[in-house]
């Protein structure tokens, strides 16, 4: 994910809004105690969500891919008055580090935090949803694009992480999950449903907006 210039990121951060402590604590112990720690959103990425959400203020927020909850807390700062975030995992033992944090952070009223398989999951919820955030398997990102894309309000946005997949979306030789990342590129680049820009923020940010 180190693919961008390191002194460039550094200095966009230092010159970003500072991180809260809880997440900054949040982000800490996720590099000393959780498995693949670059799965969190981290510092820059997340005052990027949070001022997405903060533009859009949307009602409801759907996010497939938990993780240890940084990225939900994020996004939850432009949560209207009354709005809820849904948000999707299938690793149930982190529940608990979770739901902490967002105790912590004063945020549990407006999360319904589900455990469970997000395909299964998505075609349960209404169809009033103003921003997704995409952040779980790489494979499945077509497949959540479309199960989302007929629930999003017109007008509404989709986010999706990791869409440079730390510079190997210009392989030659792609793996498996760079496969699916390069398809899912593609696919809504060319889908009329939607406009979208490709941000080179840390790993890469679909934004996606419903015509």
């Amino acid at each position: 994910m180190e693919f961008l210039d390191k002194g460039i990121q550094d200095y966009a951060e230092i010159h970003s809004t500072k991180e809260t402590q809880l997440l900054s604590r949040i982000n800490r112990e996720t590099h000393l105690s959780v498995l693949m720690p670059r799965m969190l959103s981290g510092h820059l990425q997340g005052r990027v969500l949070a001022m997405i959400s903060k533009m859009i203020k949307p009602q409801l927020i759907l996010e497939i891919g938990t993780y240890t909850g940084y990225s939900a807390i994020c996004l939850a700062e432009g949560i209207s008055p009354g709005g809820k975030l849904i948000t999707i995992d299938i690793n149930e033992e982190l529940e608990d580090r979770v739901r902490g944090y967002f105790n912590e952070a004063g945020i549990s009223d407006c999360i319904d935090y589900r455990i469970g398989d997000a395909r299964q999951i998505i075609p349960t919820l209404p169809a009033s949803i103003d921003l997704v955030f995409i952040d779980a398997d790489k494979e499945s990102y077509t497949h959540y694009f479309e199960l989302v894309i007929d629930k999003v309000v017109p007008g509404g946005f989709i986010l999706a992480d990791n869409v440079l997949w730390s510079g190997k979306v210009l392989s030659d030789k792609p793996d498996k999950d760079t496969r699916a990342i390069m398809e899912f590129n593609e696919k809504v680049n060319s889908d009329p449903r939607v406009e979208n820009v490709l941000l080179p923020i840390r790993d890469g940010i679909m934004i996606l907006r419903k015509v």
